[in-house]
């Protein structure tokens, strides 16, 4: 067997249905690039393997018994900090979606998403990139555009972004890929892809989910504009 080009990806699997676990490991074991090191069938389980195993990544249910996958997602970011949650369900709701995302899932799928889909997903959160189908960001978005901003703009906060990226972290806010915002400011993709990154390190947030939710909740984009 040829070795993977890129690093393994280690993968814990969590949902209450048992047939549904399976079809997902044995997708997930038929890559080279990705290796399933547990399971788990509901929400309490999935902290202690996750505590245990320290997966790279985390694929998650939303409905389970004992407790569901949004309680579970908060509660593995903080016992396995270095994983990263995909949440991956038949629900689009927006209750699910927001609720999932602001405790801290990198992506959600739907598991209607073909398994080719599905093994670029997981590889692309485990670079450290979050992940939404489309319909799903514009949920996001329309959902943090119909609430007022918590507080005003944080100076404290946002103080050390320099000007250009205040201008970046608004347009992702606005939905904009790097690429958009690239054509936008008329700059090279590159360039954005730095200003992002530094943007979340200045500002202690995982990924451009995360920004999203900062950049409506203190005012850098307010709903409507």
């Amino acid at each position: 067997m040829t070795p993977p080009d890129g690093p393994l990806v280690r993968v814990l699997v969590v949902d209450d249905d048992d047939l549904m676990r399976a079809g997902l490991s044995a997708v997930l074991s038929s890559d080279e690039t990705v290796r399933v090191v547990g399971e788990a069938g509901d929400g309490r389980a999935a902290i202690d393997q996750a505590r245990v195993l320290c997966p790279d990544v985390v694929l998650m249910d939303v409905r389970m018994p004992r407790m569901d996958g949004i309680a579970a997602t908060r509660e593995v970011a903080a016992a396995a900090p270095g994983a990263r949650i995909l949440i991956l369900t038949t629900f689009e709701d927006d209750d699910y979606v927001f609720g999932a995302l602001a405790a801290g899932a990198s992506g959600f799928l739907l598991k209607r998403t073909r398994p080719e889909q599905l093994i670029a997903a997981i590889h692309t959160i485990a670079g450290g990139e979050a992940l939404l189908s489309p319909s799903v960001t514009r949920t996001v978005i329309d959902r943090m555009a119909r609430q007022p901003p918590l507080a005003p703009p944080d100076s404290r906060r946002l103080g050390g972004l320099t000007p250009r990226e205040r201008d970046v972290l608004e347009l992702v806010a606005r939905g904009l890929s790097n690429a958009e915002i690239a054509a936008t400011l008329v700059v090279e993709e590159s360039t954005v892809k730095t200003h992002v990154k530094r943007i979340l390190a200045k500002l202690d947030l995982r990924d451009r989910i995360q920004a999203v939710i900062l950049a409506y909740e203190t005012g850098v984009v307010r709903p409507g504009a």
